[in-house]
């Protein structure tokens, strides 16, 4: 059940989805004029009919409703799971329900004007609607659930662009105001026709109510046909099964599914701002395994792979469908980064520790992150972030917060401080490497490579949670934060990754007398801080190997 090519379906879809919204605008909006009078209704009614009544108006019309729903029912076919989120079932919810409610107003409204060659103005149905407190409000369902499915296919369309931002106010409000009036005129025009004196507007039906009964029988059983159908053809068995291999788990799935669509039916979290269209690059997945057995990426596909400069191993969840074995990694991570292992608010509030104090800031990010798309720019500062996250935990500190492209991290708050120092220097030879791999396998995709600079110092703290309400959190305050801090920035001045006090170099055991030091001053501090610069973090590893073999009793 496929019909034409993505790119081909894509354009149809919004073409399609854009006449039936510009539809239910005008509707909308002649059905508000009922606050002015139901004779204001008619007047706009007879403009819009000369649009939408013409043969080429009721093609362009009809035609849009027929392939929207077909091209919904094929996408709910190729759908492989239905675990998504709730927007987008929402979408699909709204889009499959709300022509159901909408048989009934079709048939006394085109099909038996078109029968009887009479008029069906705003005078005979309304008056039809509100003598029927079951139609009425079914109308009314069917009017919000056709404005929320074209909302959300809007959302969807437009949420990733440029001026969408500035504008979302504004057109939230439209969103809002233009079902509400609407709703309102239909009430205040169909109470204001029993107060007239005239019944004129009334006009015999000709069509036997047995004729429009079997008419409303057929389009219903049409419906739930193609619906049924649809969501039986998606229950029989597809033959043949795939292995997707993650790199904490593996999974089997029929052939069919998208990569995203096996996330989701297993439960992995997986990114996809664009909700699977797509339209942006948050879904990626690296490759490892069985790529040259998969099908090539498509022209949609290609372009935003083309334009992230995305390496050959690179392809988009959403759009690839495997046909053989594959094992992946997702590139942009779904959970938050390095902070499994702070303490309970029991164990650290409003206590002074020593502590040893990491500070990690990313240079030249800014001009960076102009280059790049926003989704590649959030992909960026995850990885980073998820380098220095494991590299922190890994070596026995907590992440305090990430500001910015910065990064503060805490080490010592359950241990001595001597262990503290060494865990925090192991740290940053582990965030130099990371950097380096992220530098490698991200070569293609950067105009040059990320480049760090720390700063470290150690000291006593006040530790505690600090904040007010869900904003409150563990951190640290005092004179040794601000120090750290300030050796990040000398770090900078120096294009060095690390500038670390001989404090922390000392209570970590390591020897300083042969390393060239600094004695700078720290605003606020009295006296100066001797500081070692460190220009490959990476040797502090090698530096503290060595000292624990020199410790080392012989055997």
């Amino acid at each position: 059940m496929k019909i034409a090519s993505p790119r081909t379906r894509k354009r149809l879809h919004l073409l399609t989805g854009a006449c039936l919204g510009l539809f239910l605008l005008t509707h909308f909006l002649n059905h508000a004029l009922g606050l002015v009078s139901v004779e204001a209704m008619e007047g706009a009614r007879r403009i819009f009919n000369m649009v939408w009544r013409t043969w080429l108006g009721t093609v362009l019309l009809y035609g849009s409703l027929l392939v929207h729903f077909v091209l919904a029912l094929e996408s709910l076919y190729r759908r492989q799971t239905l675990r998504m989120p709730v927007r987008e079932m929402l979408k699909i919810v709204f889009g499959l329900s709300f022509p159901f409610l909408l048989v009934s107003h079709v048939i006394n409204t085109r099909i038996e004007s078109a029968l009887t060659g009479f008029g069906d103005g705003y005078y005979e149905v309304l008056s039809r609607l509100w003598a029927s407190p079951f139609s009425a409000s079914t109308q009314s369902i069917a009017l919000v659930l056709a404005w929320a499915h074209g909302c959300l296919g809007f959302w969807f369309w437009m949420r990733g662009r440029d001026w969408y931002p500035k504008y979302f106010l504004l057109i939230y409000s439209f969103a809002l105001l233009v079902p509400l009036l609407a709703l309102l005129g239909f009430v205040v025009g169909a109470r204001s026709i029993p107060a007239m004196a005239s019944d004129t507007w009334f006009k015999p039906v000709h069509t036997p109510p047995e004729i429009l009964s079997d008419i409303r029988r057929i389009i219903f059983a049409t419906l739930i046909t193609a619906v049924g159908g649809t969501l039986l053809l998606r229950a029989i068995p597809v033959r043949g099964k795939i292995r997707v291999t993650y790199p904490d788990r593996a999974i089997s799935v029929a052939k069919g599914f998208s990569v995203l669509e096996a996330s989701r039916a297993a439960g992995i979290p997986h990114l996809s701002v664009c909700g699977g269209r797509g339209r942006c690059s948050t879904c990626r997945v690296r490759v490892t395994e069985g790529l040259e057995r998969q099908p090539g990426p498509s022209d949609a596909e290609r372009t935003t792979l083309t334009r992230i400069r995305a390496p050959d191993n690179v392809r988009l969840a959403c759009q690839l469908r495997p046909i053989h074995n594959l094992s992946i990694s997702p590139i942009l991570g779904g959970d938050n980064i390095g902070l499994r292992a702070q303490p309970t608010e029991q164990q650290a509030a409003g206590r002074e520790r020593h502590i040893a104090v990491l500070f990690c800031d990313l240079r030249d990010f800014t001009l960076l992150a102009q280059k790049q798309l926003p989704f590649d720019t959030v992909f960026l500062l995850n990885r980073y972030f998820e380098t220095i996250g494991e590299a922190v935990e890994e070596s026995g500190g907590v992440i305090d917060k990430f500001i910015g492209d910065g990064a503060l991290a805490l080490f010592g708050l359950n241990n001595r401080i001597e262990d503290a120092c060494a865990q925090a220097l192991t740290a940053t030879a582990r965030i130099a490497k990371g950097i380096d791999v992220l530098n490698r396998n991200f070569l293609s995709e950067l105009d040059k490579p990320l480049r760090i600079a720390m700063g470290m110092h150690a000291g006593p703290a006040i530790i505690g949670q600090i904040g007010y309400g869900k904003a409150s959190a563990l951190t640290a305050v005092g004179d040794t934060i601000n120090a750290a801090s300030r050796l990040e920035g000398f770090a900078k001045e120096y294009d060095a990754q690390l500038a670390v006090s001989a404090d922390v170099v000392r209570y970590a055991g390591l020897k300083v007398d042969d390393r060239e030091s600094y004695n700078i001053s720290i605003r606020g501090r009295t006296g100066t801080l001797e500081t070692l610069i460190v220009y490959d973090a990476a040797e502090i590893g090698a530096m503290i190997e060595a000292e624990k073999r020199e410790t080392r009793p012989s055997a």
